[in-house]
């Protein structure tokens, strides 16, 4: 579902510095978080995610989440922004 939901959204917050400064800012509403993704990286994203309520999904890979992103290199956390409700 994650995958579909990125390939068809205008807009996406790609790579761990911006999705946590969107997530700070309160401007995202899911954060997509690859589970291969090293988790020095993922698990100040995943805390902030859940101390501001926001939904996070895990998948697979960061390849296929950088490919559902529109990127050609892998990505560890993907987030949609607000604007796409």
């Amino acid at each position: 579902m994650a995958y579909d939901e990125l390939r068809r959204a205008s807009r996406r917050i790609v790579g761990a510095k911006a999705v946590r400064r969107a997530l700070e800012a309160g401007g995202v509403r899911l954060v997509v978080v690859a589970r291969d993704a090293e988790e020095h990286v993922i698990a100040p994203i995943v805390a902030l995610a859940r101390r501001t309520g926001v939904p996070i999904e895990l998948v697979d890979s960061m390849v296929e989440l950088g490919r559902a992103s529109g990127i050609d290199v892998g990505a560890s956390v993907v987030a949609l922004p607000r604007e796409e409700e």
